[in-house]
């Protein structure tokens, strides 16, 4: 039975089943979260949710009804509830932003203002900077398996290899010196891994996410200063000076844009790549089927997200009274949209718990749809791919070297802690 698969005898309620969307450390057990979610997207695809300490919301279970939300922007709003946070959180994050001290980024807004944000940086993620970037990924890619090579004979793959390797891909993108990669990345994890005990800054207190998101402001707004007076034509100097209507961005624009960047170009595609070679590792099948035959890599890295989904939720508040297979959600109302949820629905995949590197077709949610399709896609799977491609010819062994860990989240994780013991041949010449 795959890790991912749920167990049976998992015997819970349809309303216990809904609480566990809002329980971060559900996220810490595949069996009981994927028990969850199947006994829903069965019986309850669209569930009124009462969990202690949130804001009560709609869950949307099924591939069908995210993807189509997700398509219908002007009925269903980002704003003002984005992603699932508690109540005590939701209201001081209002609070902030009335003080204009909140995040404002693209998965903050809606159209016109998210449509005009988005085109700032769209370029930078065509396939034809892409291409640009490609050598210094395959570099970066290089480094980290080398650096498993100077590690020995093992490694914990997820802190080690999974987390700075995106790290240096994005910041180096935005043009931020690698002597604050460290700093960086323990302020991302911070706020993305704010409910783990693991991650979060005062063991995952509300106040360690807010004052983690502070501490990200303020590096951010020295940044925006030193662009804006000595451009350096990097990503993060052409944000600072952008115009929309002839206007500069403020400041907390700027480092919100600079905040989503490099935290979900970062956490989502660490989570995946880690949640990559854990899958591989438990179906050596599909490791064998994969080093036979390299041509299938693009195939599994899309099967690789769709397993992983780093992504859990994110939230929409419905703009008019409308209905969601029949059950009428009113005006002001927020749904939650669970992508591992929709990314194991029966009615879309093929035995959708069979982890299978030749998947085809593959039409996972993993980044999204419609005008929110996530911006960096390309950047990712170049990532993903670029580090198994480095990586599978020189495997020789591999095996779990004690047992992996999860982070505690409700919004964007995987995993935090895969022990592994592995040979690698000598790099080729």
């Amino acid at each position: 039975m795959s890790p991912a698969t749920p167990r049976p005898g998992l015997a819970m309620t349809i309303e216990e089943a809904g609480r566990a969307l809002a329980t971060p450390d559900a996220y810490t057990d595949e069996h009981r979260l994927h028990a969850a979610l199947a006994l829903l997207r069965r019986e309850a695809p669209v569930h009124h949710v009462r969990a202690p300490g949130y804001n009560p919301f709609w869950a949307i279970t099924r591939h069908e009804d995210v993807n189509a939300i997700e398509r219908d922007h002007t009925l269903w709003l980002n704003a003002p509830r984005p992603v699932l946070r508690t109540a005590v959180l939701d209201a001081e994050l209002a609070a902030r932003r009335a003080r204009g001290r909140a995040l404002s980024s693209l998965v903050h807004l809606d159209d016109p203002e998210h449509r005009r944000l988005r085109a700032i940086a769209a370029d930078w993620f065509r396939p034809k900077a892409m291409r640009a970037m490609s050598e210094r990924v395959r570099e970066l890619a290089r480094r980290h398996v080398d650096l498993m090579a100077e590690l020995g004979s093992s490694c914990d793959f997820a802190q080690q290899i999974a987390a700075p390797y995106p790290l240096y891909a994005i910041l180096a993108l935005l043009g931020l010196p690698e002597s604050d990669f460290p700093l960086m990345l323990r302020l991302t994890q911070e706020l993305f891994g704010h409910d783990d005990r693991d991650k979060g800054r005062d063991a995952g207190s509300r106040a360690g996410y807010t004052t983690a998101l502070e501490d990200l402001f303020g590096y951010f707004h020295d940044l925006i200063a030193e662009r804006r007076a000595r451009p350096t034509g990097d990503l993060a100097s052409h944000i600072a000076q952008a115009r929309i209507d002839g206007r500069l961005l403020s400041d907390n624009e700027i480092a919100s844009y600079y905040i989503l960047i490099a935290t979900a170009g970062h956490d989502t595609t660490s989570s995946t790549v880690a949640g990559g070679l854990e899958a591989l590792i438990r179906h050596p099948d599909q490791l064998d089927r994969l080093r036979r035959d390299p041509g299938l890599l693009p195939a599994a890295v899309e099967e690789m997200i769709r397993w992983v989904s780093p992504v859990k939720s994110f939230m929409r508040t419905a703009a008019a009274d409308t209905k969601v297979r029949g059950v009428p959600i009113a005006a002001g109302e927020s749904v939650l949209l669970s992508y591992p949820s929709a990314n194991r629905d029966e009615d879309v995949f093929d035995e959708p718990f069979r982890f299978d590197v030749g998947r085809e077709p593959n039409r996972h949610l993993a980044f999204g749809t419609g005008v929110h399709y996530c911006l960096g896609a390309a950047l990712a799977r170049m990532e993903v791919e670029a580090l198994f491609a480095a990586l599978l010819p020189r495997l020789e062994a591999i095996e779990p070297d004690g047992e992996p860990a999860w982070t505690a989240t409700t919004f964007v994780g995987g995993l935090k802690r895969l022990p592994i013991r592995y040979r690698l041949a000598p790099a080729p010449r």
